[in-house]
């Protein structure tokens, strides 16, 4: 489900990786089981004869089409989108031959919320608004898993962190990877010179 790691730049890590909540995948799962229900009733309930085959065979053929149509398309959709905040940007991607998909990288995102209804509460689901800088100012992310605790990892990518630096891509209850910790530069010390004389002849005759 995460993003492979080929596609991250250097110094840059999944923080959330996530597909839209389960609740899309409701009605497909309801619509299997009226479909295989509904079907095997009718071939049961087919006289026997010699139409009998072929009417069961018409019956399975209908009972295909409406759950490729109608189930396997909602499936297919909702395995293949995700959503992955990294300490680095934002990645969408959605499509099933087509794919598609954006980048935005969180020092251009200004704000970012969500809002669920009751229902969305009681399912653990919401909706993410992310306004950014861009020409396409605002993006909707709907149907986000655990929408409270994705608002807040982003929240401290953007405008928190150790350091107080926003958009530093360091979450404030975790230490930054041993890569991306900012170690105290060393103060050199002034090199001295062995040719050089420290006092000149004059010095030490005054």
């Amino acid at each position: 489900m995460a993003i492979s790691a080929k596609l991250l730049g250097e110094d840059e890590y999944v923080v959330v990786s996530t597909r839209t909540h389960w609740k899309a995948l409701i009605f497909p799962v309801f619509l299997l089981l009226l479909v295989a229900g509904g079907g095997g009733f009718l071939a049961a309930i087919v006289p026997s004869g010699s139409l009998q085959t072929p009417a069961r065979i018409a019956v399975l053929a209908v009972g295909v089409v409406i759950l490729v149509a109608f189930a396997l398309k909602p499936f297919l959709n909702w395995f293949f989108s995700t959503y992955t905040v990294t300490n680095r940007r934002l990645i969408t991607r959605h499509g099933i031959l087509t794919r598609t998909g954006r980048d935005i990288p969180l020092m251009r995102i200004n704000d970012v919320s969500y809002e669920h209804g009751l229902i969305d509460r009681m399912l653990g689901c919401g909706t993410l608004h992310i306004e950014s800088a861009g020409e396409r100012g605002q993006v909707v992310l709907p149907d986000v898993p655990h929408v409270e605790h994705v608002h807040l990892q982003m929240s401290d990518l953007l405008f928190g962190g150790p350091e107080g630096r926003p958009g530093d891509g360091i979450l404030a209850d975790e230490e930054p990877p041993d890569h991306m910790r900012r170690r105290p530069q060393q103060q050199q010390q002034p090199r001295t010179d062995d040719s050089e004389t420290l006092f000149s002849s004059d010095d030490n005759e005054r």
